[in-house]
Order: C-alpha cells, then structure tokens, then sequence
C-alpha cells in the first residue's frame, strides 16, 4: 500500500517474484468511471472506492481459497479501505511503503502513460492514514533500490519455505 507513484505496482511484481507468488495490480479491479476520473484530475471519494476495494477482497478471497499466495499492489490509503481487504484475516499482511512527498512527486513527475496525474498527489496525501501496529504493518522506506526494498519486506515477512 502506498499514495500513487511510492512503487507499488514495481515493488508486487518484483516481491513476487523473490518469493514465488502470484502479483495482481489493484488497479485493474477499478471500473472505467473510476479511471475516468482520475484521468480528468477528480479524486476519488470512499463511495467510488468501496465496489473497487471489494473486488480486490473478492480475488484475494478467492485465491486463498484456491491455496493461491498472492501480492496485490493497492494504495489502501485509509484504515477502513485496509480493514475491507483484511477483512479479520491473520494470514494477509499490509506492506506500507513510505516515503515523503518530494521524493514521490520527483516520481511522479518523471512518469509517462500512467491514468494518475501529478496534481492528486496532495489528495492522496491529505487521504493518507498511516498504519497502525495494531494493523500488524510491514513498513519499509521506498528511499532505496527496488531490491533493497522487496529485501527489507522479504526480511520482515514470516514465510515458511517453499
């Protein structure tokens, strides 16, 4: 989890792989008016989130159930949004990647091609709320190589081998 442009989708897919799991980019599960919208520079409010959050729930579900491992790159930025996609579950783990907002807007503003613009960054920051140790969060500063990144969670993850 993370505001647009912290690396989430880079750092699912590189994860992973490290670890042999399935990678899914939240960002599919979003309904074109949502896409639309951010496109337009219109941030999305919780009413817009909830169907798209629950359709990441639905596939996390439906993949634990298949006893697929999954990574899913989604921003979850407010506890409420993390709480849909948890769901109570103890085996689903939240990765927070940090970083301060210069850093992400320097990233922002080098990106092509991508339906997020820079002017909602503010937004998704205003929206942000960080994770809580109650919420059992990974955190890892993303002020780092995408493999210094994927070893620190890798490092902080319990897994059992494979």
């Amino acid at each position: 989890m993370g505001v647009s442009g912290s690396g989430k989708s880079t750092i699912a897919e590189t994860l992973a792989e490290r670890i042999g799991w399935r990678c899914e980019d939240g960002d599919r599960f979003h309904p074109a008016s949502n896409i639309a919208k951010m496109s337009a520079g219109q941030p999305l409010t919780d009413e817009d989130r909830w169907p798209w959050l629950k359709a990441i729930a639905d596939e996390i579900d439906r993949l634990l159930m298949k006893g697929e491992r999954v990574v899913v790159a989604c921003s979850a930025l407010k506890r409420a949004y993390r709480n849909v996609l948890v769901h109570g579950q103890d085996d689903i783990r939240i990765v927070f990647l940090d970083g301060t907002q210069e850093l992400i807007a320097g990233r922002l503003a080098a990106r092509r091609g991508h339906f997020m613009p820079p002017g909602l960054l503010d937004s998704q920051f205003k929206t942000l709320e960080r994770p809580t140790a109650d919420e059992r969060p990974i955190v890892v500063s993303i002020d780092a190589t995408v493999d210094a990144v994927v070893d620190d969670i890798v490092s902080q993850l319990e897994l059992d081998p494979v």
